[in-house]
């Protein structure tokens, strides 16, 4: 998921089990049904996670010819868990272990935000991609994703900025003038841009909070608070049976050695 941002065991199963059905696997389908994705003979997945993108590549392409790369080791584990006959790489994004033109096409989902070096990991994904297609996802616009817009708007006024911050940093690369900067930095250019509106689906807000914004909250009166106030912010998101469905802007980029 991230070059910096860490997870423990308990929490990478965690992730697996709630984020990738709830947003990620949605997310992973859209990408790998692009044509330059579903036609490639060679994928490399960058800041894997879980390897949900990895996982649903290989099931066009074979297993033999899927690699997921992270930095965590705690997320590889639990991918290399869910499926054993794969491969899994601990690395950087910003340093990637393999040579000049080893994969036909490199992606990467839910991480560009993350990196220490955008630029870097944007250029490393060109270097290591035959064809010099690299196809990034991420998080659009905070304001043009409603649930999290929302539940930022609740955070703000009870928590600090270092919980804020943080909600906001899934958002940072969101504008289309930042990508657009970033990518032609790496020697890129954008070839398509879709932004789409996808939705976190849980089964309740109280879990919607617990995996979103809670466990960032180290105040229990903060928490409860949050908690309270989301609860009637967030109902126009929630169907009668009590599941959410927190709207979230997405943007699909492929881009293209210069």
């Amino acid at each position: 998921m991230s070059e910096t941002y860490s997870l423990s065991d308990v929490a990478a199963e965690n992730y697996e089990r709630l984020f990738v059905p709830a947003l990620f696997a949605v997310w992973a389908r859209r990408l790998v049904d692009l044509p330059d994705v579903a036609g490639a003979q060679s994928l490399l997945d960058v800041a894997c996670g879980t390897g949900i993108v990895a996982r649903t590549a290989a099931e066009r392409l074979g297993p033999e010819s899927v690699v997921g790369l992270d930095a965590n080791p705690a997320m590889l584990a639990v991918a290399a868990r869910v499926r054993p006959d794969m491969s899994w790489r601990e690395g950087d994004a910003q340093a990637l272990p393999f040579t000049d033109d080893e994969f036909d096409v490199v992606v990467s989902q839910g991480a560009l935000m993350f990196f220490g070096d955008r630029v870097a990991a944007l250029r490393e994904m060109g270097r290591v991609s035959a064809s010099g297609t690299v196809v990034v996802q991420v998080p659009g616009r905070l304001d043009h994703s409603a649930g999290y817009k929302t539940l930022a708007e609740v955070a703000r006024r009870h928590a600090g900025p270092e919980v804020v911050d943080l909600l906001n940093g899934y958002f940072a690369v969101g504008s289309h003038d930042v990508l657009d900067e970033l990518f032609a930095a790496a020697g890129l250019r954008i070839d398509e841009m879709t932004s789409w509106q996808s939705a976190t689906r849980l089964d309740s807000i109280d879990t919607f909070l617990e995996v979103e914004l809670l466990p960032l909250a180290d105040a229990h009166e903060v928490r409860d608070s949050i908690a309270d106030e989301c609860r009637q912010a967030l109902r126009p998101f929630v169907d009668p049976g009590g599941a959410i469905a927190a709207p979230i802007e997405v943007h699909l980029i492929i881009g293209r050695a210069n």
